[in-house]
């Protein structure tokens, strides 16, 4: 992302306006619309849901807590919220 000066884009009275608030602070400027949830369309969301579940499911099948923190590479806490949660 680059930087673009505030002076050459945005209207006199704007950006005086703007200096009241950030005098000089850099500030971002996030784009207008809506704002899809976190990993909706990279498909993390999905691959994480579907692996807690599968976590889930063998914990309940009889495997350890530590079992599956070291199958999955995972801390042992992890692996609990996971299953408690």
């Amino acid at each position: 992302m680059k930087y673009i000066n505030a002076a050459e884009i945005l209207p006199e009275r704007l950006l005086q306006e703007l200096q009241i608030y950030s005098g000089g602070n850099i500030l971002y400027i996030p784009k207008a619309g809506t704002k899809a949830d976190w990993g909706t369309e990279s498909g993390s969301k999905g691959f994480y849901q579907e692996r807690n579940q599968r976590i889930k499911a063998l914990y309940i099948d009889g495997n350890s807590v530590d079992e599956l923190a070291l199958q999955y590479g995972l801390s042992k806490s992890t692996i609990k919220r996971i299953i408690y949660n």
